[in-house]
C-alpha cells in the first residue's frame, strides 16, 4: 500500500493539473469547498471521505475528464479496481490524451486479472515512461500480466529489465528472483520429462540439491552423472565442493582433494579446482605447493579475485610482502568492497614500513566491516562458487 500511495499521488497530480472550475457554475462556492474537502481528505489519507467529495464534484461537473480520472485514482488507492475502470474509461472518452490515465486503467485491469486488455497500457507505461514511479509499477504489473497469459519469454525479459533499472529495489529483486526460480523449475521439470536418465538431468539435480545443502543427495546425483560420462568436465570439481561443504570446509580424509586433482587431470585449465587445492595446501602449511596452485589458477583466470587474495596470504606467510602487494591491488580493483583485501593490505604496508598507507588501508577495512550486512547480501549473489577468503576477526595494528 505504501508504494500504491506514492504512485497514486504522482498520478493524481498529473491527472488533475488541467482541471479548473467550470464557467459560471450554479454554486461556485459549493464546488470550491467540495474540491478543498476532497484534497484535504486525500492529504490526510481519508480515502472514503475523498471518494465522497469527488463523487459530488463529478455530479456538479460531469463533463470534466479530470474529475472522473481523479475518482479513478481514489478507487485505485483503496483497492477498488472494478469501479475505477469505468471512471478512468469515462475520463479517457472525454479527454483521450489525459496524462497517464490509460496507464492507471491498465494497472486496474491487471489487478482484476484482465491481462490481455491491460497489456497495451502496461507496455506503454514501462517502455515509454513519463514518470519513474509509473514505470516501476507498470513493470511489476507487466510481469504479472505476462505470467497470467503464460508468456514466459516476455516475463523473463521484463524481470531482467526491471533488475537492470532497479538493481537495489527489494520488491523488484523479490519478484524477479521468483520469476527466475520458477523458470528454472519449469525447465528442469521439462528436462526430467524428456531425458530422465541423462547426464544433464543428474547434474542439474545435483546442483539443485547442493544449493539447498542436501549434500548426500547431491553426491548421489553427481556420481550417477559421472557413471554416464566419466570424463565430463566440472563434475569432479562439484563433488569436491560438496565434500568440503559436508565436512564444513575441512578435508580430513582427503576425499575432496582427490576430486579436485582428478578434475585437473581432466581439465588442467580449471582455475577453481586449482584454487581449492591451493586453499587446502595452505591450511596444511604446504605454502610452496599452495603458491604454485594459486599461480596456476591465475594463469588461466587473471581476474580471479579469491586466487589473488589466496596468493597474497601465502606470500605474506612466506615473508614476501612486496610481491603480495600487486595481488592485493588487483583484488581491490576487482572488488572495492573486499574487507579481506584491505585487511591484508594493511598487513603488507606494516611489513614494508609504510605507516601512513597501513592506517589508510586499516581505516577502509574498518569502514567496510561496519557494512557487514550489505556485504553478506552481495556475497549471496557472487557468481564465483569457491571457498571464500577470510582473516582473523580483529586486525592487529
Amino acid at each position: 500500500m505504501r508504494v500504491r500511495t506514492a504512485l497514486a499521488f504522482v498520478v493524481s497530480g498529473l491527472l488533475l493539473s488541467g482541471w479548473t472550475l467550470p464557467g459560471q457554475p450554479a454554486n461556485p462556492a459549493l464546488l470550491q469547498r467540495t474540491f478543498e474537502e476532497g484534497e484535504r481528505a486525500l492529504a490526510e489519507k481519508r480515502y472514503a471521505d475523498a471518494e465522497a467529495a469527488y463523487q459530488r464534484l463529478r455530479q456538479l461537473d460531469p463533463g470534466a475528464a479530470e474529475l472522473h480520472a481523479k475518482l479513478g485514482v481514489i478507487y485505485f488507492q483503496q483497492g477498488k479496481f472494478a469501479p475505477a475502470v469505468p471512471a478512468l474509461r469515462q475520463a479517457l472518452k472525454l479527454k483521450p490524451g489525459l496524462a497517464n490515465a490509460s496507464i492507471l486503467l491498465a494497472m486496474c485491469l491487471s489487478e482484476l486479472g484482465r491481462y490481455a486488455e491491460a497489456l497495451p497500457g502496461l507496455e506503454k507505461g514501462f517502455r515509454q515512461p513519463a514518470d519513474l514511479a509509473l514505470q516501476r509499477m507498470s513493470g511489476l504489473q507487466l510481469l504479472r500480466a505476462y505470467n497470467g497469459l503464460q508468456r514466459d519469454r516476455q516475463a523473463v525479459e521484463t524481470a531482467l529489465e526491471l533488475t537492470r533499472l532497479y538493481p537495489e529495489d527489494p520488491e523488484i529483486l523479490y519478484h524477479s528472483s521468483r520469476q527466475f526460480g520458477n523458470q528454472a523449475y519449469l525447465t528442469l521439470r521439462k528436462l526430467a520429462e524428456v531425458a530422465p536418465n541423462s547426464v544433464w538431468r543428474h547434474q542439474a539435480a545435483g546442483e539443485a540439491h547442493e544449493s539447498q545443502g542436501q549434500h548426500d543427495l547431491a553426491l548421489l546425483e553427481y556420481r550417477q552423472a559421472l557413471a554416464l560420462d566419466p570424463r565430463r568436465p566440472g563434475l569432479h570439481y562439484r563433488l569436491g565442493r560438496v565434500l568440503l561443504a559436508r565436512s564444513r570446509q575441512a578435508d580430513p580424509d582427503g576425499e575432496a582433494r582427490k576430486e579436485f586433482e582428478q578434475e585437473l587431470r581432466l581439465d588442467p585449465t580449471n582455475a577453481n579446482a586449482a584454487y581449492e587445492l591451493g586453499e587446502l595446501e595452505r591450511k596444511l602449511g604446504q605454502l610452496d605447493k599452495a603458491r604454485e596452485r594459486f599461480e596456476s589458477a591465475l594463469s588461466h583466470d587473471p581476474d580471479f579475485e579469491e586466487a589473488h587474495l589466496g596468493l597474497s596470504r601465502v606470500l605474506i606467510d612466506l615473508g614476501a610482502p612486496g610481491p603480495a602487494l600487486p595481488h592485493l591491488k588487483k583484488a581491490i580493483e576487482l572488488n572495492r568492497r573486499s574487507e579481506v583485501a584491505y585487511y591484508r593490505l594493511s598487513q603488507v604496508h606494516k611489513a614494508l614500513g609504510n605507516a601512513a598507507e597501513q592506517q589508510k588501508a586499516l581505516a577502509e577495512f574498518q569502514r567496510l566491516r561496519g557494512q557487514k550486512a550489505q556485504r553478506d547480501a552481495l556475497q549471496l549473489h557472487s557468481s564465483r562458487d569457491v571457498t571464500k577468503q577470510q582473516d582473523d576477526p580483529e586486525p592487529k595494528p
